[in-house]
């Protein structure tokens, strides 16, 4: 992998680089966030996966995520949202579909199938090649999102029990067979056989008797994809309920979908995190 950028802050080190996919068939960017800790001493990792229409820049710039992880010692890895380039199926005329929606799915349906392969992306070509090339990052791994990216989260660590030591989530999609947004990105991705999207949504795989992993969710109560019915979190939430599965969901008064919701309790999650990374 080739490194594009390096900015120093809060003691550490945030590098950008670019490599050749083989899950995507294309080149992909990501961001890792190093901190003091790593100059010395290996450090575990969270991943952070973003929205719909974001890149790895998103939460880099506006989370505020790298001065708890530099506080707490963890890295940071932020892959992108889809493949990208000339000759990456699109569709330019949505902003919830193609490149800037990959929905962390291996999508199996024609134009997307060649390069739109973001669940094997993050789940094994990534981890592998940043644990491979950078030492200091060894294996210990969590993992969180938002929106698009919180329903990535949940899926990768429901579906490969013992990959992550913990989960959490801000805003997610939670039952995407039911809102329009995975309506639309399922149908495309997947193709019109309905049962099998329920492989690639979290609800559905804790109805199906997804090994139980503690989750905690932040929603905001004014999220206008709240309101619409995009993200859920009761249907998640009565799941949970349902088959014992360990759920924290907080809703916040006044907060919305934006990253100033974001900025406000990564620092708690970076903190769940660094817990569960600590145990033995």
């Amino acid at each position: 992998m080739e490194r594009i950028e390096r900015i120093r802050e809060f003691g550490g080190w945030l590098d950008r680089y670019r490599h050749d996919s083989d899950s995507c068939h294309c080149s992909m960017t990501f961001s890792v966030y190093l901190p003091p800790r790593a100059e010395s001493a290996p450090v575990p990792a969270v991943y952070f996966l973003s929205g719909l229409t974001c890149t790895d820049d998103n939460v880099r710039v506006k989370a505020g995520a790298q001065r708890y992880a530099a506080d707490l010692g963890l890295a940071l890895v932020m892959p992108d949202t889809s493949p990208r380039g000339d000759g990456v199926a699109d569709a330019p005329e949505r902003y919830d579909l193609g490149q800037g929606a990959g929905f962390y799915v291996n999508a199996t349906r024609q134009p997307w199938a060649a390069h739109y392969r973001m669940y094997d992306y993050v789940n094994q070509e990534l981890p592998a090649l940043v644990e491979r090339e950078l030492p200091l990052i060894p294996g210990r791994r969590s993992i969180t999102g938002h929106s698009m990216g919180g329903h990535g989260a949940l899926i990768s660590a429901l579906r490969n029990p013992g990959l992550y030591r913990s989960v959490s989530a801000f805003a997610p999609i939670c039952n995407p067979v039911e809102c329009g947004w995975g309506r639309g990105c399922l149908g495309a991705y997947l193709g019109d056989d309905t049962a099998s999207w329920k492989e690639w949504d979290a609800t559905e795989l804790i109805r199906a008797g997804a090994q139980p992993i503690p989750l905690l969710i932040d929603q905001g109560v004014d999220d206008e994809f709240l309101r619409d019915g995009q993200l859920r979190p009761e249907t998640l939430s009565r799941a949970c309920e349902e088959h014992d599965f360990p759920l924290t969901l907080r809703m916040h008064p006044g907060y919305d979908h934006s990253y100033h919701f974001i900025a406000t309790f990564i620092g708690e999650h970076l903190a769940y995190h660094a817990r569960a990374l600590a145990k033995a």
